[in-house]
């Protein structure tokens, strides 16, 4: 689900198909938590909560933890961990894309994989490793981005 239909109709068909195929129900919670990352990359789950609380106002910050790790768990979303910051999500899945963080600001920028195919990195194993078929390789870069660079004394 990489790439998302441009028309919120067209979303919303997509993210139903796709919530069908791993048998959930589509529910205005799931598609508002949904919509609220999309519209939001990289969001926490607070994020997610304030974005649906403007269309679901009585939903409750743990329902949209829950429904946040669910999509994760199916592979709608994507869970980012980065250092000094609670998880994130993404509806940018499936790419094996990598992430680059400002140590100044925080932001957050998505960066395409390193070598064109997933998962972008092959391992020099140790001597003794127990070897393994790789699947993802998680890169986070950390810099300052112009912004905080051309503030910086």
């Amino acid at each position: 689900m990489t790439q998302t239909a441009r028309t919120p109709e067209a979303r919303k068909a997509q993210w139903s198909a796709a919530l069908h195929a791993h048998h959930r129900r589509v529910t205005r919670q799931r598609l508002a938590v949904l919509a609220a990352v999309e519209q939001c990359p990289h969001a926490t789950a607070d994020d997610a909560a304030t974005a649906v609380r403007a269309e679901l106002p009585h939903i409750t910050v743990q329902s949209v933890y829950v429904i946040l790790a669910d999509l994760t768990d199916i592979g709608l979303l994507r869970r980012i961990e980065t250092p000094h910051s609670p998880a994130r999500y993404e509806t940018r899945v499936g790419d094996n894309h990598h992430h680059a963080v400002c140590t100044g600001c925080g932001r957050i920028e998505d960066v395409d994989c390193a070598v064109g195919h997933a998962p972008c990195l092959t391992p020099e194993w140790s001597p003794g490793a127990s070897r393994m078929t790789i699947q993802i390789a998680e890169v986070l870069y950390q810099g300052l981005c112009d912004g905080c660079r051309t503030a910086a004394p």
